[in-house]
């Protein structure tokens, strides 16, 4: 069983930044695409942003398109999720996923991933 791990969550103000990474057991070109989700407490878990392992394209969601930014360190087996400009609406718990199979796609879909991490819990006070 393939398991991701992540960390970089903490608690910050409206407008600050935090970095998470995710370390993958495997070198990431093993995987088609990488991505970070979340799930606020109530409502369902959300793609966040993917990116090609391979060519680094990226696809975000409209939410933190120009605050995220997602990267990926092939030599370091590890993807990160940069954020910028945090809100409240951004606090949730973060999971890292990989899927081996298909490529990454704009419409970023939770059942397409089948590794996922324990995830990794962001805070944003207002």
């Amino acid at each position: 069983q393939v398991q991701l791990v992540e960390s970089g969550g903490g608690s910050v103000q409206a407008g600050g930044s935090l970095t998470l990474s995710c370390v993958a057991p495997e070198a990431t070109y093993r995987y088609n695409c990488l991505g970070w989700f979340r799930q606020a407490p109530g409502k369902e878990r959300e793609g966040v942003a993917v990116i090609y392992t391979g060519t680094g394209l990226r696809y975000y969601d409209d939410s933190v398109k120009g605050r995220f930014t997602i990267s990926r360190d092939n030599a370091k087996n590890t993807v990160n999720l940069q954020m910028t400009r945090l809100t409240p609406e951004d606090a949730a718990m973060y999971y890292c996923a990989a899927r081996s199979d298909g490529n990454c796609r704009s419409t970023i879909k939770i059942a397409e991933f089948s590794y996922w991490g324990r995830g990794t819990q962001v805070t944003v006070s207002s």
